[in-house]
């Protein structure tokens, strides 16, 4: 039977466990620079143990960003400083992925710790674009509708995007198409209002990430994984749901995807979220299930046991920890302790690790 502290091969890259850190961000970028925050935030995770480490929302262009404080990588002078992070979970052992992100009728907002409304020119907020021309709530701006140059256009920026990832030395890269931001505008109908072949039936909401996908493929080795993260569903009538979760999933496998991280919500602010201990995972079962392509659950799971269970029993191949994580960096190490297995700590704290431990 499988469990938390076993290795997970995805193409030629063995994680060292099943424990992921998920994207969180950190609004402490400057022009998309990112700064010494990151570096001591990942570097800290990166030696915590946990198998993978996927760094926040990375803007594949300037008004990508959620906030002036996003990390970006629509340029070359983003790389230096996101490399030097790679470099260093690569050396503790932590595979490190980057989320490649568009924000869409999202972007142009304060700092998350701040009340959420679109900036104000003066503010340094920017012109957002979107499907459609739909604002995402009161306070949020209205969009501008993108033509299919603009598409072509949002194509090609993930695919340097992803090129520049390469170039960072990450070994995964994740494709953010959820909680509301532009590729899961696209896929919602109640975002997307379009009757063009970007909108209307489910082949044409979906077209764009099959897209995306297909063109970060042609320039992602074959032998590094692509992941992709999905709400699988908005939790309102009407809107992208599971089963429309699953299909896109069958597609996504076929054209290159290796891991679905299964989240929900985040399109529209009025949604009823049943929020609760593992909310979210009977969602990455599902989509293991029925799309046959590894997952990883991710919503308030916190307990060593939980995350174990959810592995033993096959609901996911990958839990992911976020707030948990945020609390305390090491929870891979004390995990492993409480479930009697054997990890490997930073040969620098083998002092503090119990007896047997070895060092890394």
């Amino acid at each position: 039977m499988t469990h938390l502290f076993e290795p997970l091969k995805l193409r030629e890259i063995v994680l060292g466990n099943r424990i992921g850190i998920p994207p969180m961000c950190q609004y402490s970028a400057n022009e998309g620079i990112a700064s010494d925050w990151h570096f001591v935030h990942y570097g800290s995770r990166a030696v915590g143990g946990a198998g993978l480490m996927i760094i926040e929302a990375t803007a594949v262009a300037p008004e990508g960003r959620i906030s002036p404080g996003d990390l970006g990588i629509w340029d070359q002078k983003h790389i230096a400083p996101l490399a030097r992070i790679a470099r260093f979970a690569k050396e503790q052992g932590c595979v490190a992925a980057l989320q490649l992100a568009h924000a869409g009728r999202k972007a142009s907002v304060a700092f998350g710790w701040q009340t959420q409304r679109a900036l104000s020119k003066s503010e340094g907020g920017w012109a957002i674009v979107a499907p459609s021309s739909v604002p995402f709530g009161d306070g949020y701006a209205v969009p501008r509708e993108v033509d299919e140059t603009d598409i072509r256009q949002l194509v090609a920026q993930f695919a340097a995007a992803g090129r520049r990832a390469l170039e960072c030395g990450f070994e995964a890269i994740e494709i953010h198409a959820a909680h509301g931001y532009l590729l899961h505008q696209f896929l919602s109908p109640l975002s997307n209002r379009r009757k063009d072949a970007y909108g209307g039936s489910f082949e044409n909401r979906t077209r764009i990430v099959r897209e995306v996908i297909a063109a970060i493929r042609e320039i992602w080795p074959q032998r590094l994984p692509l992941l992709i993260r999905l709400s699988a569903t908005d939790w309102v009538d009407g809107g992208w749901d599971v089963e429309e979760t699953v299909a896109l999933c069958r597609n996504l496998k076929a054209i290159g995807v290796d891991l679905v991280d299964v989240s929900s919500a985040g399109l529209v602010p009025n949604a009823a979220v049943p929020a609760g201990p593992g909310f979210q995972t009977d969602f990455a079962a599902r989509v293991r299930r029925e799309a046959q392509i590894a997952t990883a659950a991710v919503g308030l799971i916190t307990s060593p046991v939980q995350a174990d269970h959810i592995i033993r029993t096959g609901q996911a191949d990958m839990v992911l920890l976020g707030r948990e994580i945020l609390r305390n960096p090491y929870w891979p190490l004390a995990a492993a302790q409480a479930l009697g297995q054997t990890t490997s700590w930073p040969k620098q704290y083998l002092r503090a690790a119990p007896p047997g431990s070895t060092g890394r």
